[in-house]
């Protein structure tokens, strides 16, 4: 292992390079992080090769706010003629078994084609590393990572199982509801993936438990709850959907996000209010430090400059309010696939 791969969004390398920096310098470990050609991934190089064992032991997939995937790098392979598969699956063959093998590329414009070029490849690598006798189904082996900044290159890693993102790319396949009123109910299903294992999933989001979407207008949202048997008080000024309404356990109050106050505590608050980020985690700590809610998602609208630096900001303002109380809590963020110029932050009490 010599270096970290992380992909991300296009157009926040730079957040992403920032933030691996200063996780690995917390570990006391020096390095250097840089965008790749094409942008939509950043790789860390440290100083040391001995630092990569710390590396892959200590940094945290799920603490890293715009990482897609965090990939542990072990080899960089220059292709050329018509043979890729060879040289790729023979530097691949000394460090496996796989649980799965994905050829992937940058989720930018230019590496629409690479992608292209990339799936069609994957089936042929695997044929590569079998006729070398590396298993690629192996249940408890990490993934094998085959990235294409382009044709003609590649960085071969891996990401453990629990440590990194489920899905190809770090680009979870969900399907649009057709019955939801908006698209932004896609954020919430892949923070939902995102955050909840399959277990907290089927605890935490049954039939009968009560939810408060802050900001509903026009559903999204709620829906999203509320398909799942929720019963949500959806709290915005502006008009809800009637269909929601109508066949859906969701209340609609016309009130300010800011001004209300539930009568009970409820077991989920989420909210996607388009306000600035530290207005947003004010209240959510607020929400949580008053044990209104339980569990809460929530998306903060990050500025076009020093988006770190503002994201730093408002871990500041949750850390500061729930360090008023003595209920352990759990926070993380992530830029979802889904998400924009925005970060999505869960926040729930433990226990």
């Amino acid at each position: 292992m010599n270096a970290l791969l992380l992909y991300c969004r296009a157009g926040f390398e730079q957040e992403c390079a920032q933030e691996i920096v200063d996780q690995v310098y917390a570990l006391g470990i020096e390095g250097e992080a840089e965008a790749l050609g094409g942008g939509g991934a950043v790789l860390f190089t440290p100083e040391s090769a001995q630092a990569m064992a710390r590396l892959r032991k200590h940094v945290r997939y799920d603490e890293l706010a715009f990482a897609r995937q965090l990939v542990f790098v072990f080899a960089h392979v220059e292709l050329s003629g018509r043979d890729r598969a060879g040289p790729i699956a023979e530097a691949a063959a000394r460090h496996g078994p796989y649980a799965a093998v994905w050829a992937e590329a940058a989720d930018t414009e230019t590496g629409k084609p690479v992608a292209a070029f990339a799936r069609k490849f994957e089936p042929h690598l695997v044929k590569a590393l079998e006729a070398r006798e590396v298993k690629c189904d192996a249940r408890r082996a990490p993934r094998l990572h085959v990235f294409f900044p382009d044709s003609g290159e590649a960085w071969l890693g891996v990401s453990d199982l629990d440590n990194g993102s489920p899905w190809p790319m770090g680009i979870p396949r969900l399907r649009f509801p057709r019955e939801a009123p908006s698209r932004s109910t896609m954020k919430l299903a892949e923070a939902f993936h995102a955050f909840l294992g399959h277990d907290d999933q089927q605890r935490l989001l049954k039939q009968g438990l009560r939810a408060v979407d802050l900001g509903a207008a026009p559903g999204g949202w709620s829906w999203q709850l509320a398909n799942r048997g929720i019963k949500v008080t959806a709290v915005d000024n502006g008009a809800m959907d009637r269909k929601l309404l109508a066949d859906y356990p969701v209340t609609h109050v016309r009130d300010d996000g800011f001004r209300y106050r539930p009568a009970k505590p409820v077991d989920w608050m989420v909210c996607d209010m388009v306000e600035s980020p530290s207005r947003i985690a004010q209240l959510v700590g607020k929400w949580l430090a008053q044990g209104w809610c339980r569990q809460c998602i929530f998306n903060l609208k990050l500025p076009m400059k020093r988006r770190y630096e503002e994201l730093q900001r408002c871990r500041a303002i949750l850390d500061a309010a729930l360090a008023q109380t003595d209920a352990p809590f759990r926070l993380h963020f992530k830029q979802l696939y889904h998400d924009r110029e925005e970060v999505t932050g869960y926040l729930c009490r433990e226990g």
